[in-house]
């Protein structure tokens, strides 16, 4: 897969392709159905496949304080895309230049000049262009004049509802790891390096691999059964908890993770953490002591859930 990053290396893409827009975030099940959509054209008419998507959010650039969770970091997103076998990602950084762009400039300028687009699938509700001007009719008439084709996705329903990324987040916080597993079409899990922490856990028994989530807030809070990759060949059990650490003053969301019967320097390893079962919330104890027995329970809880 082929990754192409900004308006500026539009030139160093692939052309004549089938392409889609979006977010993408969580890749569920219904953007695992956009994306078959996609392949299938392409397939019939010898196309690249195309995933363009934004870095921030657009909702993350016009409302940083309200946007909604990421459900996963673009390098997971990008993952996942290599594995569902998309030809290249366009990325574009949403940011004042392209907030800019009128819809004609869009068209024009990304989708014909750079793109070449022969095939487009977008979501009927797309919305595009200095002040959202563009919509899926426009897009159409577009199609039209410059020579590609433009198709609605499909709504991908899961029971009676729409799967869709805003419930996926409505699941996790809520804890029902259950229905966003099935939504997701997969377990939820967070990605990334373990970095250094401050020692505290290991100060109490419970060492912790810490692995910081760079992001204003979590689409999940409280302490989880997990098991983890990419430390050993076997996924490994253990207890872990997401939030900002209140008892000790944490700013920042962090994910702490303390593995079962394992002793390793892992600093720098990138691991990946399912989330497995939701013991309880996150909360404030009065002292260090009262916060080590609550672990303790915690992880007996954990290992427990494990053996059944």
């Amino acid at each position: 897969m082929r990754l192409i990053r900004g308006l500026h290396n539009l030139q160093r893409c692939r052309h004549g392709g089938a392409v889609t827009i979006g977010n993408f975030d969580g890749l569920h099940r219904g953007h695992q159905a956009v994306l078959r959509q996609l392949h299938a054209h392409a397939a019939r008419q010898q196309l690249l496949t195309t995933v363009m998507t934004f870095e921030p959010t657009p909702q993350e650039y016009f409302a940083p304080d309200t946007a909604p969770a990421r459900l996963q970091r673009l390098r997971d997103k990008l993952s996942m895309l290599r594995s569902l076998e998309i030809d290249q990602v366009l990325c574009l950084r949403f940011g004042p230049s392209l907030a800019e762009l009128s819809a004609e400039e869009f068209v024009q300028r990304i989708l014909v000049d750079g793109l070449q687009a022969r095939y487009l699938v977008v979501g009927d509700d797309f919305r595009f262009g200095k002040g959202r001007h563009g919509d899926f009719a426009f897009l159409q008439r577009a199609g039209e004049q410059h020579g590609f084709e433009v198709a609605s996705t499909h709504t991908f329903m899961e029971g009676d509802e729409r799967v869709s990324s805003t419930r996926v987040r409505e699941a996790l916080q809520t804890g029902d790891l259950a229905v966003a597993q099935r939504l997701l079409g997969h377990p939820y899990r967070i990605c990334g390096r373990v970095g250094h922490g401050q020692q505290r856990g290991r100060s109490i028994g419970f060492p912790t691999a810490n692995l910081r989530l760079h992001r204003n807030v979590s689409p999940l809070r409280g302490v989880f059964a997990v098991r983890v990759t990419g430390l050993d060949l076997e996924p490994l059990s253990g207890v872990a908890n997401v939030g900002t650490r209140p008892t000790v003053d944490g700013k920042h969301w962090m994910l702490e993770v303390h593995l079962f019967d394992f002793a390793a320097d892992i600093y720098g390893r990138y691991i990946d953490v399912e989330f497995c079962e939701k013991l309880r919330d996150e909360k404030k104890f009065e002292s260090f002591d009262a916060l080590r027995q609550q672990i303790e329970r915690d992880a007996e809880q954990a290992r427990r859930f494990f053996r059944e």
